[in-house]
């Protein structure tokens, strides 16, 4: 390939997603700085698919310019971790540098990669030496001083570069040098470099099928470090690393000047602080701190911080010993118990809280919703979790992330809950004095056992198993199917208690949605100790989105 065009862009950024795939584990299994928390190669990897995904939607006469532009936003905002961020400014230095370029020779290749390490490294309020950065200034070097004159020669010499870089990182970090590992970041640096010179170059597979790349042949582990502890991390506090917590949020309402004064703000609470933009209003904001409280504050100070993430940073002793492939075994994970439960709106979440759950915000998708589920997986600092959906359609998504888990070392099982009141009915029964096991097994047992009601309004005229709904009607719902259609909320909420109570129970759990009328609860409460004195009610208030009323039947 002589230019770098649209279509190759657009090739590349699917590339590297499937890259960092293969080596997801591997990077993870070597991240010991700023903290060995063993997430680096997921955060590249979860990062590098929003970005993805951002272009997929874009129309086939998409411009150079449009697509590289979507790649950065994408990232910006699906960035996991510092090294997200990082790589988010990666793609914008990309971005803009071919916005008005329909081809990217090989002098403008040389120039986009000076802009991408220029950018990156701008983001960062502090750069340390033994970093991604220092793997991207070692690819800029390589370039400069090359003598190619086609875009191959400027993408080996940067590849070249960077693996110098990477292998040079222990000698550089003393936490990479104390177990002997190259430094994590970088190695997504290579790889991601290296996905574009595969296909630039239309590499061939290896004879038995299998991906020849750069990292494959890079040794993550070197022969030094000394020998009591090579080949475990070492905790946050032999780092000298007091903060306990990752906070990272989206920032909108602000602009350069209000952002370089967060930064500033955020660096005398923390570290790891980088903020950064996608040149289209958007920033990410990165910090390790002890106050989460105070990191919020100042985004509230100087713009709109939204989806705020905050994770408990918690230490990966041993991921420098993991093998390629193998688990990742975490020293911060204790042998206790947690639930992880996907909880959409503000008022369940404080409900399944205060029952002792560490809540997933339920109201995120794709690429947003996989990083939360593995950030609270993490935070969760157990062995053995259980996780509950609490929704139709969001199983399938939550085995995966017990399946990722599993591969670190955590042992997750799957509670089928359809609805946010068989979560609870789980969460009741929750003994973390059984055999996990036998606990696991408790919980589902009493989620199967709860019928599940729900009262919604209907958004278009349909044909349902009781007839024609029509836009606005109510209808009433058990266990997913339409089972009658009514004018009004009370009558619609007393024909599904009756419905729902024909073949008797001991328990009612009500959860009033955020188009309850403000009666609803209290004229359950009458109704039951009218027709069924013998149910016990548990009632809600909670405003679940897109319901009326959420009912379990146990």
């Amino acid at each position: 390939m002589r230019n770098l065009d649209v279509l190759l862009l657009r090739r590349w950024a699917e590339d590297c997603v499937a890259a960092l795939e293969l080596h997801r584990e591997r990077i993870d299994g070597i991240n010991v700085f700023p903290v060995p928390d063993a997430d680096t190669g997921t955060n590249l990897l979860n990062t590098m698919r929003a970005a993805s995904e951002r272009v997929a939607p874009l129309p086939g006469g998409a411009t150079l310019g449009e697509v590289a532009s979507a790649l950065a936003t994408g990232a910006l905002l699906g960035a996991r971790g510092n090294s997200g961020v990082i790589l988010s400014q990666m793609l914008r230095g990309l971005a803009e540098a071919v916005r008005d370029l329909d081809l990217v020779d090989a002098p403008r290749m040389a120039h986009a990669l000076a802009g991408v390490e220029r950018v990156a490294r701008t983001a960062v309020t502090e750069p340390a030496p033994g970093t991604m950065l220092t793997v991207l200034a070692g690819c800029v070097e390589a370039v400069e001083t090359s003598s190619g004159n086609t875009l191959l020669d400027v993408l080996a010499a940067a590849v070249a570069g960077a693996e110098r870089a990477l292998l040079a990182t222990p000698g550089q970090q003393d936490a990479l040098a104390a177990t002997g590992v190259v430094d994590a970041g970088g190695c997504g640096v290579l790889v991601i470099l290296d996905a574009l010179l595969a296909l630039v170059e239309d590499r061939p597979p290896s004879a038995d099928g299998a991906r020849r790349d750069a990292l494959s042949r890079v040794p993550l582990r070197t022969g030094s470090g000394d020998s009591t502890t090579r080949g475990a991390a070492p905790d946050a506090d032999e780092l000298g690393d007091d903060y306990d917590h990752e906070v990272m949020y989206l920032l909108a309402d602000s602009d350069e000047d209000r952002v370089a004064e967060l930064r500033v703000a955020l660096t005398a609470i923390g570290d790891c602080v980088s903020v950064a933009g996608d040149g289209a209003g958007h920033w990410a904001v990165h910090v390790h701190c002890a106050d989460v409280g105070a990191a919020v504050e100042r985004g509230i100070e100087l713009g709109r911080p939204h989806r705020v993430r905050v994770r408990r940073l918690v230490t990966a002793s041993g991921a420098a010993a993991a093998g390629a492939g193998a688990p990742t075994s975490t020293s911060g994970v204790t042998e206790g118990r947690a639930v992880v439960a996907v909880v959409a709106g503000e008022g369940l979440a404080e409900l399944f809280r205060a029952e002792g759950a560490v809540v997933v915000p339920g109201n995120s998708a794709g690429p947003e919703l996989d990083a939360a589920l593995d950030d609270a997986l993490l935070e969760a600092g157990a062995r053995h979790v259980v996780l509950l959906p609490n929704g139709r359609g969001l199983t399938a998504t939550v085995e995966q992330a017990a399946g990722r888990a599993w591969e670190r070392g955590r042992e997750v099982v799957v509670v089928p809950t359809a609805s946010p009141v068989q979560g609870l009915a789980a969460l009741a029964v929750h003994d973390p004095g059984r055999r996990p096991a036998d606990d696991a097994v408790s919980m589902a047992e009493a989620a199967a056992a709860t019928r599940r009601g729900e009262l919604m309004v209907a958004r278009r005229a349909a044909l349902t198993w009781v007839g024609r709904c029509e836009p606005g009607d109510v209808l009433g719902l058990v266990d997913g199917e339409v089972v009658l259609i009514a004018d009004d909320v009370p009558s619609a909420a007393a024909r599904l208690l009756d419905r729902m109570l024909t073949n008797g129970a001991e328990i009612v759990t009500a959860l009033t949605g955020q188009d309850a009328p403000p009666t609803l609860l209290g004229s359950i409460t009458g109704r039951l100790r009218a027709d069924h004195p013998e149910v016990e009610l548990t009632g809600y208030d909670v405003r679940v989105p897109d319901a009326i009323l959420l009912v379990g039947v146990e």
